[in-house]
């Protein structure tokens, strides 16, 4: 059964909010118990998060599991849903951040908002938004493509896991889930004055990869055929 649009706002609504409240839960928790080890508290934190991606997209991937503004940009440039549910989708996500955040507050006894005093500014950290926004959507539109579609939860969980690792911005990647950080002054906050150009450098990630999805995913050409 193809689920209604107001059933994918929902599903939007609820898997943003349980994403951010993995990734902000498990780094107050991180911070709390690995207070001399910068090392061990980013594993933890990883971890989490790409543990909760695996479990949300699994149970939502039926209805909707973009969780993500740039995911569903790219899903409206590729014709998969029409302009008006792509705006609903994201005032879900970005909503479900904000909720996310209120409530992994009210869970570890903090108040409902605090903005975060956690710098991250430079242009280094926009590059690395850029390159790992680009991964994320390669990822999850070329799983989702090939034959190992109904591996994209591994495959994204994975990722990001990994992102946190491998880029000097920990893979944000997400515009709901970067802004929803803005209000929160714990280990995984970002301020506003560095969120903005993290905002902007996973948009220009998205339209990079959106080139790189439609030229890999294109159906190749009578010449194009004869050349490989």
């Amino acid at each position: 059964m193809t689920p209604t649009g107001l059933q994918r706002v929902v599903a939007e609504f609820l898997g943003t909010a349980f994403l951010v409240m993995g990734v902000i839960g498990s780094g107050i928790y991180a911070s709390k118990l690995s207070t001399t080890d910068d090392g061990l508290a980013l594993l933890e934190n990883s971890i989490a998060t790409g543990a909760i991606l695996v479990a949300l997209i699994i149970a939502f991937q039926g209805i909707s599991a973009s969780f993500n503004p740039v995911v569903t940009l790219v899903d409206r440039f590729l014709g998969h849903l029409d302009t008006k549910l792509m705006f609903a989708l994201m005032g879900a996500q970005m909503a479900g951040g904000i909720t996310g955040t209120w409530l992994t507050h009210t869970m570890f006894e903090k108040p409902a908002f605090t903005i975060s005093t956690n710098d991250r500014f430079g242009g280094h950290l926009w590059i690395s938004e850029v390159i790992a926004t680009i991964g994320l959507l390669l990822i999850i539109f070329l799983t989702i493509k090939s034959d190992n579609a109904r591996y994209v939860s591994l495959a994204v969980g994975g990722y990001i896991a990994a992102g946190y690792w491998f880029t000097s911005s920990m893979s944000f990647a997400n515009p709901a889930v970067t802004f929803a950080r803005v209000f929160t002054d714990t280990y995984a906050g970002i301020t506003p004055t560095s969120a903005w150009p993290y905002i902007a450098a996973q948009l220009v990630g998205a339209a990079l990869a959106t080139g790189l999805i439609v030229f890999l995913i294109k159906k190749p050409t009578h010449s194009s055929k004869e050349l490989s």
